[in-house]
């Protein structure tokens, strides 16, 4: 716009735009990335707090989960979403590391920040950067520890370093164990392992420590039939996914009957044809039936006077573990049943699990399907034993699959720091400057443990530095006496994946953020605003996050 030469001004945005310029832009995206980061980073570690999160119909989440957490914030800036996108990605990737992530990539901001106040250009800083997350990274594969998939005394550690404040600890013992079973249990021999092979079953009611693991499945329906037996021993165990009744007509079509006769004729064949599927099924040896589709009355009944158990519309993901946990195959046909295709279990049972019927299939043989039953007192309760098992599980699943972990309770980010002020004078000129930034952000982990363990940082820091300078490269911040201690030897395990994960994450994002200059924010229907220029703040600040 030049009013001098008599040249209009020129609007190239809509009315009502926003946008936002240089340092002004970055001020403002890096103060949304850090009031993200400050929001979870009282939740790590053993003596972190939880959070309780009410949504606009009032339901209310206890958790201190990061990824949890930022999920139900209902976040709306544009640059606070891409933290959030950190944690979704780590928790998607390794099951666990998620707050560690977003506290890191806070850090990393604020360091970035001092660096931008000195007129270090932002790519510079991002060049620093990726040079230091590199570095960590050949650092962390250097110094992990291998861990056999069959040494199930690491493994119980990394499941307790997982669970390590979210539950009692009465009751994270048992449930250590129980993790580590089940991912044993469904493993391949090739080291992997799905998740959805492990079913969680939720059940209000009794103590968390009533909690269970089954060698086979729990299936959320009842008999089909109330003359069938209740429990079967020995179970030959058939899967279906064909319905054991006859198909109706796909057009509409009309019979005509013109007799008694002739209408008892046509009850009869079809009386005739479902016998006949019955009796298919009868000789086949099965003595219990899961069907994915429909059972029909005529069906039930034959199935009953022969002693089988019947169950319904049994939902596929349950059907597939079943195939799974029994050995079974899922049929398509009835035509043919050979006895090489059942499934077998020590024991089938109707019973009642928190007051639900509940078909209970256990005693499987080298189960690839397991399930875990959780019970605890409250609704609140369950959900947040799911959510930290869950996690607990994936973090098994990728030391078993990775088969590397490092020692945890802030150990690796000390030792990565110091070694990355090292890299950093050997590289020289302004990157330097990035790259030693980047070694101070790392500390704010084990700064995070003092803090929310009561201990004063600056102690915890200089006792934790003396001891790696002394070559002592497993230890870390004992949150329950305030010294350094030897993590390795108490048992506080990560898997090498999740921290390798963590970091390269909360890199990526911090980069992400700073190369951004310009925000171009349009209005929100219905309201107004002034022409292309005249800056603001992109819609969706929250209050009281620490805006700019």
């Amino acid at each position: 716009m030049n009013q001098q030469s008599g040249i209009e001004p020129i609007y190239i945005l809509k009315e009502g735009t926003s946008r936002t310029r240089g340092h002004e832009a970055r001020a403002m995206n890096v103060a949304a990335a850090k009031a993200v980061s400050n929001a979870v980073r009282s939740t790590l570690g053993p003596n972190g707090m939880d959070k309780m999160l009410v949504d606009g119909l009032g339901d209310v989440i206890i958790t201190n989960d990061g990824a949890t957490i930022l999920k139900e914030m209902d976040i709306e800036h544009p640059a606070a979403k891409m933290i959030v996108e950190v944690a979704k990605t780590q928790d998607e990737e390794t099951g666990d590391g998620t707050t560690t992530a977003v506290v890191i990539a806070g850090e990393l901001l604020k360091q970035a920040d001092e660096l931008l106040s000195q007129e270090i250009h932002p790519t510079t800083i991002c060049e620093g950067y990726y040079a230091a997350a590199k570095y960590a990274k050949e650092v962390l594969s250097e110094i992990a520890f291998p861990v056999k998939p069959e040494n199930k005394k690491i493994l119980t550690s990394i499941a307790e370093t997982a669970l390590t404040s979210r539950i009692s600890e009465t009751a994270k013992n048992a449930f250590c164990d129980m993790i580590v079973q089940a991912v044993s249990l469904v493993a391949e021999k090739d080291g992997k392992i799905n998740p959805d092979h492990i079913k969680m079953v939720q059940k209000v009611g009794g103590s968390i420590q009533d909690s269970m693991v089954v060698h086979g499945m729990v299936i959320d329906k009842e008999r089909v039939h109330s003359d069938m037996p209740k429990e079967v021993k020995y179970a030959k165990i058939l899967l279906l996914n064909v319905a054991l009744e006859l198909k109706k007509p796909e057009l509409n079509a009309t019979i005509q009957i013109n007799s008694l006769g002739e209408e008892q004729a046509f009850i009869d064949e079809e009386i005739r044809m479902i016998r006949k599927m019955a009796e298919v099924i009868i000789a086949s040896g099965a003595n219990v039936v899961f069907c994915q589709k429909g059972i029909d009355d005529i069906a039930q009944g034959y199935l009953a006077k022969a002693g089988i158990l019947a169950v319904r519309r049994v939902k596929k993901s349950d059907m597939d573990n079943l195939a799974r946990a029994t050995g079974g195959k899922v049929l398509n046909t009835i035509k043919t049943i050979n006895r090489m295709d059942l499934g077998s279990a020590d024991l089938v049972i109707e019973k009642k699990i928190a007051g639900e019927e509940m078909i209970q299939i256990s005693g499987c043989k080298n189960p690839k399907a397991v399930s875990i039953i959780i019970h605890g007192g409250t609704t609140h309760v369950v959900d947040e034993l799911e959510r930290s098992l869950h996690d607990t599980l994936m973090v098994v699943a990728d030391t078993i699959s990775n088969k590397k972990a490092v020692s945890g309770g802030g150990s690796i980010e000390i030792e990565l720091s110091l070694r990355l002020m090292k890299y950093a004078a050997r590289q020289g000129g302004r990157t330097q400057l990035a790259i030693e930034a980047f070694a101070r952000a790392l500390e704010i982990i084990p700064k995070t443990l003092a803090e929310n363990s009561g201990y004063d940082t600056i102690d915890v820091l200089v006792g934790l530095k003396k001891s790696h300078e002394e070559g002592r490269v497993s230890y870390g911040l004992d949150v329950f006496t305030g010294t350094p201690a030897d993590m390795k030897k108490y048992g506080v395990v990560e898997p090498l994946k999740v921290k390798i994960q963590s970091i390269m994450s909360a890199t990526e994002a911090a980069v992400m953020i700073l190369r951004i200059d310009d925000v171009v924010a349009s209005s929100k229907t219905g309201e107004g605003g002034g022409p292309e220029g005249m800056g603001g703040m992109p819609p969706g600040m929250p209050p009281g996050m620490g805006g700019y």
